[in-house]
């Protein structure tokens, strides 16, 4: 899948990948494989107003509602933030604002071992990128 705000990966896919994955290296290596098949990233998206507060490396996220589903498309300049914000497109992009709410981060960050595995810097990033698209769902349900 290759159109901007379509999860490149479901989250059953990466589920079953990281299942298979005997060691968090080559876990890492995956991440940022999602990383790379994410589509490029709109060079008139990248502005102050999407960009990301708290992460360490620049993050952009455009998000936008579309009947009533949350939809977003994302970069980074460093490679594992790229993959982090692939494992979030399959969690959140398209789903309904509703569920976006529901959807418990902590779950799939834990089964993920992700908070095990990043720096902190990574994962307060991981967390701020998180409260931006719960803070947009929150606003289109408003």
């Amino acid at each position: 899948m290759n159109d901007i705000g379509t999860p490149v990966a479901s989250l059953d896919e990466i589920r079953e990948n990281f299942a298979f994955l005997d060691d968090w290296e080559d876990r890492y290596r995956y991440v940022i494989e999602l990383g790379k098949a994410l589509p490029p990233f709109p060079e008139e998206a990248r502005t102050e107003a999407n960009k990301v507060r708290g992460c360490a490396s620049q993050v952009w996220l455009d998000t936008r509602i579309d009947h009533g589903r949350l939809v977003f498309a994302g970069d980074s300049d460093a490679h594992i933030v790229r993959g982090l914000i692939a494992i979030l497109q399959a969690t959140y992009s398209g789903k309904p604002v509703s569920e976006v709410l529901t959807t418990d981060p902590e779950a799939i960050f834990t089964e993920f071992h992700l908070k095990d595995h990043l720096t902190p810097q990574r994962s307060n990033g991981l967390r701020s990128m998180v409260d931006r698209i719960r803070r947009e769902a929150e606003a289109a349900a408003a």
